[in-house]
């Protein structure tokens, strides 16, 4: 296998490594069901206790994450000096944070949303299952073709 091969394989991460990930960044997608069809939320989150953290406002994504399907949640990141990009995806059923104690202790997590307002909720989704992925991000030349320089014939 020549060296470029060797760089391209998808490397699948274990459990310990994607919590690693996971620790080391504190924005992700949150996935939900509502009504009749998915969305998804951007999310500050924490790592706590082998489960992700955040922290929301009343309203859709609240009511979603908490409703009666499982979410998933994805992050990822890249080492622009490297080029070796990573995606991690969790999945589980998301609870409210409700214990006194769990509560308390909730306050004092890293959790700092971005958007101003009352994020009174606290969330929590342990994972009934996580997985990921490393890899070398492929040169953008890569994926060119004859027809990457046509023009479009409607607005877009």
């Amino acid at each position: 296998m020549d060296k470029d091969a060797a760089q391209r394989v998808t490397e699948v991460l274990d459990s310990q490594q994607c919590w690693n990930l996971l620790r080391g960044v504190s924005v992700g997608r949150l996935a939900v069901w509502l009504g009749d069809h998915p969305d998804i939320f951007p999310i500050n989150y924490t790592v706590d206790q082998g489960t992700v953290v955040f922290r929301t406002g009343a309203g859709t994504k609240l009511v979603a994450a908490l409703g009666e399907f499982p979410v998933a949640m994805e992050v990822d990141g890249v080492d622009a000096n490297t080029g070796v990009a990573w995606s991690v995806v969790l999945h589980g059923k998301a609870t409210p944070v409700k214990q006194l104690d769990d509560v308390v202790n909730s306050f004092s997590l890293p959790l700092f949303p971005w958007e101003a307002g009352k994020k009174d909720h606290f969330v929590r989704v342990p994972a009934d299952s996580i997985s990921g992925r490393r890899f070398t991000v492929t040169e953008p030349l890569t994926w060119w073709t004859p027809y990457s320089g046509i023009k479009r014939s409607a607005v877009e």
